[in-house]
C-alpha cells in the first residue's frame, strides 16, 4: 500500500523553482506521490540545453505545451510538436534543448526521485517567470556531475551544438 493520499495542485500552485535558467514548476513531487513519479512543468528560453546524461533509476517523458524542443535520446532526434509527447527510457544518453524564442513542456520521471535532484541544485523561484541569466545561478559543473550521481544519473557530456 502506498503512502500517497490524493490532492489537487491548481495552475499557480505547486512547488517552482529556478533551475539553472529555467522555471520548473512541479504539479507533483516524489514527497506527494509516495515515489510513484514526479511531474515538473518547465519554461526555459532560446537555446536552453541539459547535457548529455542517462537516469539508471527513471524513465522520462516529455510533453510538449508550447513552443519548440529538439530531444535526442541514443543518438536519434526528435523534433516533437505542440501536443506530442517523448519517452526517454532509463539506461539510455538523452538531451535536449530549446529551438524558440521560449518553450514549455511537461516532464514526467517514473518512479519518483530525481525531483530531488531539482530541489538540491535549483532555488526558490522569486515570480512564476523564466530567469534572467546570472552567472551566479549556475553551480560548479563539478558539483553538478556529484549531485546527478547521488540521484542515480551520470553526465555523459555537453549539449550538442
Amino acid at each position: 500500500m502506498s503512502d500517497a493520499k490524493p490532492y489537487l495542485t491548481g495552475p499557480e500552485e505547486g512547488r517552482a523553482i529556478w533551475h539553472m535558467g529555467a522555471l520548473l514548476q512541479f504539479r507533483a513531487t516524489s514527497e506527494e506521490t509516495g515515489n510513484a513519479f514526479w511531474l515538473a512543468e518547465q519554461t526555459s528560453n532560446l537555446g536552453y540545453a541539459s547535457p548529455i546524461h542517462v537516469h539508471s533509476r527513471e524513465d522520462e517523458t516529455f510533453y510538449v505545451l508550447d513552443g519548440e524542443l529538439s530531444i535526442e535520446i541514443d543518438g536519434v532526434m526528435y523534433r516533437p510538436a505542440v501536443g506530442s509527447t517523448v519517452f526517454a527510457p532509463r539506461g539510455l544518453p538523452h538531451s535536449y534543448k530549446v529551438e524558440s524564442p521560449t518553450a514549455r513542456w511537461l516532464v514526467l520521471g517514473t518512479p519518483g526521485g530525481f525531483d530531488g535532484w531539482f530541489f538540491e541544485t535549483g532555488k526558490p523561484a522569486e515570480s512564476l517567470t523564466t530567469p534572467a541569466f546570472d552567472p551566479a545561478d549556475f553551480p560548479d559543473f563539478g558539483e553538478i556531475i556529484a549531485s546527478v550521481e547521488r540521484f542515480g544519473g551520470k553526465v555523459l557530456g555537453p549539449p550538442r551544438a
